[in-house]
């Protein structure tokens, strides 16, 4: 064979190749996005996944949960499939898991207790924590857009009498007596017949369940007694930042060499517990230079000297620790 031949064969050969190239870089073009949007496309049945790790006793929120596509040979008879009876995220909120759930794991339908199912409360409470129930208005329960799962304080409004128990104007004040206290349940209601614009209605709650330690229960226990109850709500942020405060102030020790997963869950324990410390007060004086000047101020001191009137003379004011005597000077 001549030299001739064999470069028109070479030469046959490239144009070959460099068409076969071609013409699979061109179809390879328009074939690759039908088969990536075919794969993104989801199917096959969408059960109801956790978004988070959700321990024993978590209230699920708006973001505990999704659906997520499952293959359809795994699905179990006890997921929540999309499309079926009860498989609402939305109306699923406020119910309590009840057996842990790990993040992207499906959620049971036996892993959660709705507020209706026997067990709910006993399900919802924290491991020596108690559940106490305290009677609240619409204007006291921040009309009624207080859910479960989130935090509130807790203030006391009472009217105080006058240290001689005569019938001089009673001292109207507010304290806050407890902080940082998870909402269990309430007995709101939603009405099923839509507004005309399409709205649906909720009606206020006048009972509020709150997760409490023993010795907080005794004092909303005592605290109904003494006057109304409000609840104040508290955003997520409060938590996070009043718990770097106390451990900034030295209020709260990290111990040294703890592991940094160890103390993320200590830190997160913390934050989730109800305080009784750092109340604050205000009183009627403190609103209205009225009520300041409505108060007694002549009443006398349980077992302390009967009040001296301001027209026998000068008074010398003596203070010994927290009694004050009031001593006439000069007078007839």
């Amino acid at each position: 064979m001549d030299g001739k031949k064999i470069a028109l064969l070479v030469g046959a050969l490239f144009v070959a190749a460099v068409t076969a190239i071609m013409a699979k870089s061109m179809f390879g073009a328009q074939v690759t996005p039908t088969v990536v949007a075919a794969a993104v496309q989801p199917t096959g049945p969408q059960v109801l996944v956790a978004t988070k790790p959700l321990p024993m006793g978590t209230i699920l929120g708006p973001d505990s949960v999704r659906f997520q596509p499952w293959p359809k040979d795994l699905v179990d008879g006890a997921y929540y499939v999309r499309g079926q009876d009860g498989a609402d995220p939305i109306k699923m909120q406020g119910m309590v898991v009840r057996s842990d759930v790990s993040a992207g794991q499906p959620v049971t339908q036996g892993a959660l207790v709705s507020p209706k199912d026997r067990g709910f409360l006993a399900a919802a409470l924290t491991p020596g924590m108690r559940a106490v129930t305290i009677s609240v208005g619409g204007a006291s329960s921040v009309a009624g857009f207080v859910f479960p799962g989130d935090r509130v304080d807790i203030m006391l409004t009472q009217q105080v009498a006058d240290s001689g128990g005569t019938s001089g104007t009673p001292l109207n004040a507010s304290e806050t007596i407890l902080r940082n206290v998870r909402v269990l349940a309430t007995d709101q209601r939603f009405d099923n017949q839509p507004t005309p614009d399409g709205k649906t209605t909720v009606s206020n709650f006048s009972l509020v369940t709150l997760e409490s330690t023993p010795k907080m229960a005794e004092k909303i226990a005592v605290a109904q007694k003494l006057g109304s109850l409000s609840l104040s709500l508290r955003p997520l942020a409060d938590t996070t930042q009043e718990l770097e405060q106390q451990i900034a102030a030295g209020d709260i020790a990290v111990p040294a060499g703890t592991d940094p997963k160890a103390e993320k869950k200590m830190l997160v324990a913390l934050a989730s517990q109800p305080q009784d410390n750092q109340t604050t007060f205000t009183t009627g004086g403190e609103v209205s230079r009225f009520a300041k000047a409505g108060a007694r101020t002549d009443a006398p001191a349980p077992g302390g000297p009967a009040p001296i009137s301001m027209s026998s003379g000068p008074v010398i004011h003596i203070a010994r620790g927290n009694a004050v005597t009031d001593t006439p000077v000069g007078g007839k």
